[in-house]
């Protein structure tokens, strides 16, 4: 049986269109006509200066480096996430503050946030910036975030690597803070096969990323350089493939929604088994499709399911590991931390792509539902086995007369 896998690239069947053209123009490096038209795309779409770049990391480190921060700096960001959120802190020398997430949307707590902020503001070091993650395509609570970092000229990187096409009240994810990233990942929503965006509101930022992501080449016929640079800028011939994608965008998101509220659907009358919640102020894209697992109820652990799902042929994966316990970021200030732990340990992302199947997720729906009542059942019997066996009282002699 062939393997149902967690999330695939889904070709619309345009690119090779625009591939053909780069090979056919020649321009194949990171230069070319479909490089411009793909940031042209989402300015149209975002209203903010873009640029293409070969990674979402290399996204975050032009981003946090364009808001100042240098070595020595601290850097708040989200614990639950991917550790790509964070390593680009580091990059810089600075150190990164981890905030733990709330259960109504497994996001940056604000209430956690402004703690910290208000603390760190009395020890006279406040953070050079804030990356909010929007986690698995749903958008933080970002009025109260911004807020607070409003109150102390703190300025907001999104992480919106994995919330591309996400809304939050009436604004799109990643056009709220001071700049935003997306990735083009070959697990997104949309891909280029490998690839990022930096946007943001403030020109300024956008021009500095574009020339450091070009090696920093000062303008003149010589090759001179005076600033540090990095060779960060997105091929034409992948941009191809990302003006293709982009073009699908609204229909890519509304496939993963279909997907996540199928199993919403199918797990209803489950015990044990919760999907991540859906916040109320806007569209959560459902990039992955999440459950919390309770193991009494369910009869088996978020482990146990996994490995289960796995011997069927059917990939599945843990949700985020959180920064605090990664042995890289062990040491570094958490606050809070006991919300994405438990996420972590009772979380599961089953496969999610806009091209699985009615008869793949079918496959997918039908060995959860076999792994609870396979479970249940088991922990019945242990529980039947467990009780001792009920005793026969002798027969009494009878009485003599």
């Amino acid at each position: 049986m062939q393997r149902i896998l967690l999330s695939v690239p889904h070709m619309s069947g345009r690119e090779q269109r625009y591939v053909a053209e780069a090979f056919a123009s020649n321009w194949l490096s990171t230069v070319g006509p479909n490089l411009d038209a793909f940031e042209r795309d989402f300015e149209a779409r975002f209203g903010l200066p873009a640029v293409a770049v070969s990674s979402g990391t290399a996204a975050i480190h032009l981003g946090l480096r364009a808001l100042g921060v240098s070595s020595g700096d601290a850097v708040f960001c989200s614990d639950l996430t991917f550790v790509a959120s964070v390593n680009p802190v580091r990059y810089l020398g600075a150190e990164p503050v981890l905030i733990d997430s709330e259960p109504r949307t497994w996001n940056m707590d604000p209430r956690l946030l402004a703690a910290a902020l208000a603390e760190h503001a009395a020890r006279g070091r406040l953070p050079k910036a804030v990356i909010v993650v929007h986690l698995f395509g749903q958008s933080a609570d970002m009025d109260p975030i911004l807020e607070a970092c409003a109150q102390y000229g703190v300025p907001v990187l999104e992480d919106a690597a994995e919330a591309l096409g996400a809304v939050y009240k009436g604004r799109p994810a990643g056009t709220l803070g001071d700049a935003a990233v997306f990735s083009f990942n070959g697990n997104k929503i949309i891909t280029t096969s490998g690839g990022g965006m930096l946007v943001s509101r403030r020109p300024e930022i956008a021009a500095k990323a574009r020339f450091w992501a070009t090696q920093a080449r000062d303008p003149g016929l010589a090759y001179e350089h005076s600033e540090l640079g990095y060779n960060y800028r997105l091929s034409n011939v992948l941009a191809g493939i990302g003006r293709a994608q982009f073009e699908v965008l609204d229909e890519r998101v509304a496939q993963r929604r279909a997907v996540a509220f199928a199993y919403h659907a199918a797990f209803a009358d489950l015990p044990g088994i919760s999907p991540m919640p859906q916040a109320p102020w806007g569209l959560h894209t459902n990039w992955l499709s999440c459950f919390l697992i309770d193991e009494a109820a369910f009869g088996s652990s978020r482990d146990g399911l996994i490995r289960w799902l796995a011997e069927t042929g059917i990939e599945s994966r843990p949700v985020w590991k959180p920064m605090h316990l990664q042995p890289l970021y062990e040491s570094s200030p958490c606050y809070g931390g006991a919300i994405s732990e438990d996420l972590f340990r009772r979380g599961i992302c089953l496969p999610s792509s806009s091209s699985l199947t009615a008869s793949e997720q079918a496959s997918v729906i039908q060995q959860v539902r076999k792994k609870t009542i396979s479970g249940q059942l088991s922990a019945l019997g242990h529980r039947l086995f467990a009780q001792p066996a009920a005793t026969v009282a002798e027969p009494q002699p009878a009485a003599q007369s």
